[in-house]
């Protein structure tokens, strides 16, 4: 009778052990992703022509290229940045685009995640919470 109990318990220790790696393998990758811990403290400017404009999951993003270097310009989620009012519909391909916000801490990398873009007279907010003092 005792053996039969260790082992209904093992199986279960077994399925929890790989229910909790499951969890950390799944959520260590998106706490890695999100944030601003990987890009500098002050304010950056950007302004060059979008080479491409993508808007879905996890960020909205915009490549540029900025004197003959492609950058990439990290916007909000895709729920934030429609909120915003940018679509893929707002900005189309040799567009000019300003974009304001933090560059990553690795020089080397051509890399900014934006708070504001400006594309075609119109301004869009994606963080509006982090928009720099006028």
């Amino acid at each position: 009778m005792k053996p039969f109990g260790v082992r209904k318990g093992f199986a279960r220790d077994r399925t929890l052990l790989a229910a909790a790696l499951f969890t950390l393998a799944t959520t260590i990758p998106v706490l890695a992703h999100h944030g601003w811990s990987w890009t500098e403290d002050g304010f950056f400017r950007l302004e060059g022509v979008i080479r491409e404009v993508y808007v879905g999951n996890p960020h909205a993003t915009l490549d540029v290229d900025a004197e003959g270097e492609l950058w990439r310009v990290e916007l909000a989620p895709p729920s934030a940045t429609i909120r915003a009012g940018f679509t893929e519909d707002s900005a189309k391909i040799g567009d000019t685009v300003v974009a304001i916000g933090n560059r990553s801490q690795d020089a080397g990398e051509k890399r900014m995640k934006a708070v504001r873009i400006s594309v075609g007279g119109k301004t869009y907010d994606v963080y509006p919470g982090r928009v720099p003092p006028a």
